[in-house]
């Protein structure tokens, strides 16, 4: 998934840079990256096709006949190959279609097939497979319903936005000037505005990108080795909370303290903010902060950066087999409120005996 997702990256990023490329007038240059992004322009529309399907199924392997779609990037590696068969290049005729907006219906033969290759071609891959993604979304409404809402958010999002990058390719079909300044500021203009919208989307959703996209971090990697290593360098180590002496709770009110305490917990589930504190704990509950961590080492015998883990710890236990298929640990730790895996470790090892691994091949066996 994260190979699919960055070819279609990368040839969104292609079409920008030949466009700028060619209105820079840097003729020299613009033949070798034109060559080099058109297979990238032939797989990106497969590459989105497959990218939602696998994200909404869950899997992350690619199928076996599923690489057939593929195909078509080939033949665009086979067009711009300097093959000795290979027509002569008009490239001052290419540069000047692009300048009038045409990248997506150049005319104009760029390698060993025909100019409808190109023409005909890309737009008819675009729209096969746009058209095929969103009749899968549809067809596929009750499993998104299922899914955790960062998930689906995400993939609504990146819908949304890819499906608007490949439609605006058309839009030369239906502008009359297309030569206009006003239209080539605005098409820098749009991909720059839309660019933006991710970027604040990953800022303000960091841990559902990191989670989905780019994570590569294996639970079961014997070269990793992470079950037999626990590091005691972590500065997020539950540390010792000082209880006042003279702390004293009536009987009742302790009860109502516990009790206030496990409630807030399993309802809001406050434990899932990684800079969750006993402090905050303490204004929401309005109860004084030496009460609280009075009552949290009494009742529950844990200080309490122990006593919130727990719950971290149970939270990852319940999600990890619903989602171990499409997230990785790195990724559900995180959402489980830990900042770093160490911290993770080390609490899964102090709350239930074990490291994750050996901790489900047991539950497996039992």
């Amino acid at each position: 998934m994260n190979r699919l997702l960055s070819v279609i990256f990368i040839s969104r990023f292609g079409q920008v840079l030949i466009f700028l490329l060619v209105n820079s007038g840097d003729g020299a240059i613009f033949p070798y990256f034109y060559q080099l992004f058109t297979p990238i322009y032939y797989a990106a529309p497969a590459c989105f096709y497959l990218y939602v399907t696998t994200f909404i199924s869950g899997r992350n392997r690619l199928r076996k006949f599923e690489w057939l779609y593929f195909v078509p990037a080939l033949l665009a590696f086979i067009h711009v190959l300097p093959l000795p068969v290979s027509s002569v290049v008009r490239w001052e005729s290419i540069a000047n279609e692009i300048d009038q907006n045409k990248q997506l219906f150049v005319t104009e033969r760029s390698g060993l097939f025909p100019g409808w290759f190109y023409y005909l071609g890309r737009p008819f891959l675009l729209l096969t497979y746009l058209t095929a993604t969103w009749i899968t979304v549809f067809r596929s409404k009750v499993r998104i319903e299922k899914m955790d809402t960062g998930a689906r958010n995400w993939i609504f999002f990146f819908l949304r936005v890819a499906t608007f990058f490949q439609l605006i390719s058309f839009i030369p079909l239906l502008t009359l000037d297309l030569e206009a300044p006003l239209f080539k500021a605005s098409f820098i203009l749009i991909n720059c505005t839309v660019l933006l919208m991710i970027i604040i989307f990953i800022l303000h959703q960091p841990k559902l990108f990191y989670g989905y996209l780019f994570v590569a971090v294996d639970l079961d990697h014997d070269k990793d080795n992470t079950d037999d290593k626990v590091s005691i360098n972590d500065p997020e180590l539950p540390k010792s909370t000082a209880v006042p002496k003279k702390t004293t709770i009536l009987p009742d009110q302790l009860i109502s303290y516990v009790d206030s305490m496990k409630s807030f917990m399993e309802s809001k589930r406050p434990y899932l903010q990684s800079d969750f504190q006993i402090v905050d704990l303490a204004n929401e509950l309005n109860i004084p902060v030496h009460h609280c961590s009075y009552v949290i080492n009494s009742s529950f015998d844990k200080n309490f950066r122990d006593w919130i883990n727990g719950y971290r710890i149970t939270f990852f236990i319940r999600q990890y087999p619903l989602k171990s298929d499409r997230m990785t640990i790195e990724a559900i730790a995180y959402e489980s409120g830990f900042k770093s895996l160490t911290t993770f470790y080390n609490a899964f090892k102090k709350e239930t005996g074990l490291m994750p691994k050996a901790f489900f091949s047991q539950q497996l066996v039992s």
